[in-house]
């Protein structure tokens, strides 16, 4: 499965490290009830559909993960969760309290008439950008550039402090989403904004 910039999953039964991107970055996820969605359904997907995920964060208009499916079909479960949690929300939206309904709309239609395969409106962008995980080292990096996401950001000092991410897995043992863990602890999800000044992302 090719997205926009190239990438391909080539081997679906490995585990790999994805993006999810909300079109225009619309800032969909500050609200709580569109992230519950998106926690749902990874539950569903881990119950019913072989799911394997390792890491995860979900920021405001993305989410980062290190996923793998069991049935080895990692392009199928990625390209039905995104088709699901697009719906569910879209319906939210649409039919609850929203003060920004009309430009958020606006937006996602926008980005459906540049691409013929959406009848309405389009919630994800299309593509994953998804690499392969082909080592324990780029594992831990990518499962560290997940964690520090919110820190970077300046939501949180801790890590472990960000309630809709694996880094509370990892630290507390558990959180809104039950994660598979690595056996190696993450020995970067207590360091603080200052650690981020002394190295380049």
């Amino acid at each position: 499965m090719f997205n926009n910039e190239g990438y391909k999953i080539r081997d679906q039964s490995k585990p790999h490290y994805v993006t999810f991107t909300i079109v225009d970055w619309v800032d969909a996820f500050t609200r709580k009830r569109y992230k519950d969605i998106v926690i749902e359904s990874l539950k569903y997907c881990q119950h019913e559909r072989g799911m394997v995920i390792y890491g995860y964060v979900i920021m405001s208009n993305h989410i980062h993960a290190i996923m793998q499916s069991e049935n080895e079909d990692l392009s199928g479960l990625i390209r039905d969760f995104k088709k699901h949690t697009g719906k569910r929300i879209l319906q939210s939206i649409e039919s609850e309290p929203e003060s920004r309904r009309e430009w958020m709309l606006e937006r996602f239609k926008i980005a459906a008439k540049k691409h013929g395969r959406n009848k309405k409106y389009q919630f994800w962008k299309y593509g994953n950008h998804p690499e392969e995980v082909y080592s324990e080292k780029f594992l831990w990096s990518k499962l560290d550039y997940i964690h520090m996401n919110p820190v970077r950001a300046g939501l949180v000092v801790k890590a472990s402090d960000y309630s809709n991410s694996s880094a509370i897995n990892y630290v507390h043992g558990e959180g809104v989403l039950q994660i598979t863990k690595v056996d190696n602890p993450v020995i970067d999800v207590l360091k603080s904004s200052a650690f981020l000044k002394s190295i380049s992302w």
